[in-house]
């Protein structure tokens, strides 16, 4: 199983970069959300410049947050910078929107942006649209300015087979966060097959999945306070979007459910305020507050997070590998050089 890692983006994220390469990970992610982290390509391209071998993903862009071609342009730059080292990861924008109180695009949106976006880093043509207006467009200019020669790996946002089948059609590969269910892997993994097949086009794509890492000590409890610590961010998250989207929220545990309408409570807001994503994203993705460790129930905790003995997270990878997924990529956040090294001895 390779393994990767992901951060928020800022400056500075660079030196974490470094030790990812020097401690033999695949790969290096920084996510693309506006309003709450830096921005992705300022981010990547400090990464590029300080590491040689690294692969470098940004995790996920969507056409909710900017054009095809300045996407294109902003992911071929970096590929100029580091030639056959970028993955470029596309979603529909949901939390990307939902940070700006808006909601995601649609499936045919994401279809046409990533179909758009590999064409054009490909230093091929493709339609470019506004209203009714349709132009072709390609970059005039490449040599200094940006690489189309050299491939830029493509993967698809997947919570869902559409979206996976969307990948197999494209020739992208998948990545999801914090989904670690075997069943569900197998799953998409036979739909994007399927859509790959019936569309004609290559097969060889990585699948990815985000999660978080702790190898747990001796007598440690995996329901306490340092394991929360270390996966509560990935919780939040989907406590987060259950309490921005009542047909998610539906799908929870009764304790998860429970946990959506305190976080609520303490937010000071409702699952209707059209203010709601002022508050409700506060932190996102980053280290929790003491006082949100309730939240992080120990369901959520068995889920989300590979939290467990050494044993236990080297078959539950094993399993996770069987299932089609041929990465994992941790967000390190209480001690981030001592959870990189973790995963790093763990999989050795």
């Amino acid at each position: 199983m390779r393994t990767g890692i992901v951060m928020t983006a800022r400056p500075g994220v660079e030196d974490l970069a470094v030790r990812a390469e020097e401690l033999g990970f695949h790969s290096f992610w920084v996510y693309d959300t506006p309003m709450v982290n830096g921005d992705p390509f300022v981010s990547l391209a400090l990464c590029a410049k300080a590491t040689d071998r690294i692969k470098l993903g940004i995790g996920v862009t969507s056409p909710a947050l900017r054009s095809a071609p300045a996407a294109a342009a902003a992911v071929a730059s970096l590929n100029a910078i580091a030639p056959g080292r970028i993955i470029c990861g596309v979603g529909t924008g949901n939390t990307a929107r939902r940070t700006l109180g808006m909601l995601p695009t649609t499936m045919a949106e994401l279809e046409s942006f990533t179909a758009a976006v590999q064409d054009l880093t490909a230093g091929r043509s493709t339609d470019y649209r506004e209203g009714d207006r349709v132009r072709p467009v390609r970059f005039l200019h490449v040599g200094p300015y940006v690489d189309t020669t050299s491939p830029v790996e493509f993967v698809v946002a997947a919570f869902g087979l559409k979206a996976a089948a969307i990948a197999g059609r494209l020739g992208a590969g998948v990545i999801s966060f914090g989904l670690l269910d075997p069943g569900a892997w197998t799953a998409f993994d036979g739909a994007r097959r399927a859509a790959a097949q019936e569309a004609g086009v290559a097969d060889d794509v990585d699948s990815y999945v985000m999660t978080s890492l702790r190898v747990l000590d001796d007598g440690e409890d995996r329901h306490g306070d340092l394991a929360r610590d270390t996966m509560g961010h990935i919780a939040m998250a989907l406590l987060t979007f259950a309490a921005d989207n009542k047909g998610f929220l539906d799908t929870l545990e009764p304790d998860e459910a429970a946990a959506v309408q305190r976080l609520l409570a303490k937010r000071g807001t409702t699952s209707t305020a059209p203010d709601r994503h002022a508050v409700l994203y506060r932190n996102y993705l980053g280290r929790i507050d003491a006082d949100d460790r309730e939240l992080v129930v120990p369901s959520l905790v068995d889920k989300l997070g590979l939290i467990g003995t050494r044993e236990e997270l080297l078959a539950r990878i094993a399993g996770m590998e069987a299932a089609g997924i041929d990465e994992i990529v941790i967000q390190p956040v209480v001690d981030p050089e001592a959870e990189m090294v973790a995963l790093a001895d763990l999989v050795r």
